[in-house]
C-alpha cells in the first residue's frame, strides 16, 4: 500500500512539475520578445506567433531544437540557453497568452474550407480539423498544435518544409505524408485561412 501512495505522490508531484510557472516563464521570456513579441503575437511574419499555442507543444519544440532533432540556425543555440524547468515555464507563459487572429481573405476561403474541413480524397489528404480542431485551437493532450492565427507565411514555410523532408519532427511523420500530397496552391490558401480561423 505505501508503494501506491508512493508513486501516486510522485506522479502528482512530477506532473504538478511539468505544468511549468507563468511568472517565471514571462521573466524569462525577454529574450524570445524579439523575435517572437513579449505576448508572443509576433510582428515578424516569418515568426511564428507563440501566444495561445499548447505548451506541451511549445516545449517539444525547444526540447527539438536544443538536442538537433529540428534544426534552425536561430532557435537551436537560444534553445541551449534554457534548462529543462526554463522549457516548461517559457512553455507556459506563452500558452497563457491569447493570440491575435487575422481577417481571412475571401478568395482564399473555398479552397481551403472544404480541405480543412473534409479533406481532399483525390489527393487523399485528410480533414487538418481531425488534428488541429474545428476553431484551429489544435488537440493539445495529442501534441497536435494550434493553427489558428498564425502568420500565414511562417505557415507556409513550414508547410513546405515538412513536404521536402527539411523539417521532420513530426510524430509518426503525419505532417510529411499529409504534405507530400498538397499543391502550393492548397498550402497557400489554407495558410491564409488559418490566419483568421478561431
Amino acid at each position: 500500500m505505501r508503494n501506491i501512495i508512493g508513486l501516486t505522490l510522485i506522479f502528482l508531484f512530477s506532473n504538478i512539475a511539468l505544468a511549468g510557472d507563468i511568472a517565471k516563464g514571462k521573466a524569462k521570456s525577454g529574450v524570445c520578445a524579439a523575435c517572437h513579441a513579449a505576448d508572443g503575437n509576433s510582428a515578424i511574419a516569418i515568426n511564428p506567433k507563440l501566444a495561445g499555442q499548447s505548451a506541451k507543444y511549445l516545449a517539444k519544440q525547444l526540447h527539438d531544437f536544443k538536442n538537433g532533432k529540428r534544426s534552425n540556425a536561430t532557435m537551436a543555440p537560444m534553445a541551449g540557453l534554457l534548462n529543462d524547468e526554463d522549457i516548461e515555464n517559457v512553455s507556459a507563459f506563452y500558452a497563457s497568452q491569447k493570440v491575435q487572429h487575422m481577417a481571412v481573405e475571401d478568395k482564399h476561403i473555398a479552397i481551403a474550407e472544404k480541405l480543412y474541413l473534409g479533406g481532399d480524397a483525390d489527393r487523399d489528404i485528410p480533414a487538418c480539423i481531425a488534428c488541429h480542431s474545428a476553431t484551429g485551437e489544435g488537440m493539445a493532450a495529442a501534441g497536435f498544435p494550434a493553427v489558428g492565427g498564425q502568420h500565414p507565411a511562417y505557415t507556409i514555410a513550414t508547410l513546405k518544409a515538412f513536404r521536402s523532408g527539411d523539417r521532420a519532427n513530426d510524430a509518426n511523420e503525419i505532417m510529411r505524408d499529409v504534405t507530400a500530397k498538397m499543391s502550393d496552391k492548397q498550402i497557400e490558401a489554407l495558410a491564409y485561412y488559418l490566419a483568421g480561423l478561431h
